[in-house]
């Protein structure tokens, strides 16, 4: 059977984690707990640090949009997922795709410079403890969010600019619970030289760079580490640095862990599921580390139920 070429499309339709019919409730339980645990938690981070003065700093000021981008970054999929399995359809829209392709990109990537960003405060506040409130002064604070904000804009706005110039064929079913950018652009007819080179070369950098920054981060602040005499010192030192080194992990560690098993694995249904660690998993593990390893933090969320 010939394959129909169509320049402009309605829907595509989300093949989702499963097609069992049997395995759609709990596919849904499970997913809306994971939602609510991930919004009420990252939420009441956010609001502790708005709320306690205490903790009105650069690192919680980081921390905080942190929270705000793992809100975006998960809300930006799971919502559309559970609507489709309470109406029993799998379509979303054209727009709805594009749109929901751009906020994935947008948070997914404000999520990897937002961590390089802290783990740059860590290294100022542990290598030049005496220099601190100097360089971390509130306006540069807000250069250090206003530039991964822009660089994120920029790079989810080019990827779909890049894909409203593709047409596609009668073969509209994407293998995800998400609008994921490679699975979409795989789909179309027309050339997409231009959009893997853009993924390459502008979203590649992108991806790279910011663990680039990180590592170079950790290393000065090893090295510090290593020159205190004292036990007591070393430990107090990286206790400041525990609870992000266990995100950088968790985000890194899930998000590489996909990439090699889909790189493995020609299977696209075992790489959405094998996705599902960094899009949900791991917003929804990041309240928890910083809460529980982080005595100021639990004091604040303690007042706000108060």
């Amino acid at each position: 059977m010939e394959t129909k070429n169509q320049t402009h499309v309605s829907a595509f339709i989300l093949l989702g984690l499963s097609e069992e019919a049997e395995l759609q409730p709990l596919l849904f339980g499970l997913f809306l707990s994971m939602y609510l645990v991930t919004f009420t938690g990252n939420l009441l981070i956010i609001l502790a640090i708005i709320m306690d003065s205490h903790l009105h700093t650069p690192m919680y000021f980081f921390l905080s949009n942190l929270s705000f981008a793992d809100i975006g970054f998960t809300s930006s999929t799971i919502p559309k997922m559970l609507l489709n399995i309470q109406m029993q359809s799998n379509v979303i829209t054209y727009e709805g795709c594009i749109t929901q392709m751009h906020f994935f990109i947008l948070f997914g990537a404000l999520d990897s410079f937002l961590l390089t960003v802290m783990a740059y405060d860590r290294f100022v506040a542990i290598c030049h403890p005496l220099h601190y409130k100097v360089i971390m002064n509130p306006k540069f604070c807000g250069l250090l969010l206003l530039v991964p904000w822009l660089l994120s804009l920029l790079d989810s706005l080019l990827n779909g600019l890049m894909v409203l110039h593709l047409s596609f064929c009668a073969n509209l079913r994407i293998p995800h619970f998400f609008c994921d950018l490679t699975q979409v652009v795989q789909l179309a007819c027309s050339d997409t030289f231009l959009n893997s080179l853009v993924i390459y070369v502008a979203t590649g950098p992108l991806g790279v760079g910011p663990l680039i920054g990180i590592l170079f981060s950790y290393t000065k602040i090893v090295s510090s580490i290593f020159r205190i005499s004292s036990a007591g010192g070393k430990y107090k030192a990286f206790s400041t640095c525990g609870s992000h080194l266990s995100v950088i992990c968790l985000f890194y560690g899930t998000c590489f862990g996909v990439y090699l098993s889909s790189a493995a694995s020609q299977n696209a249904r075992a790489s959405a599921i094998a996705s599902v660690m960094y899009t949900v998993v791991t917003p929804m593990l990041n309240p928890f580390i910083y809460s529980l390893r982080n005595k100021d933090m639990k004091q604040a969320i303690r007042k706000l139920f108060r």
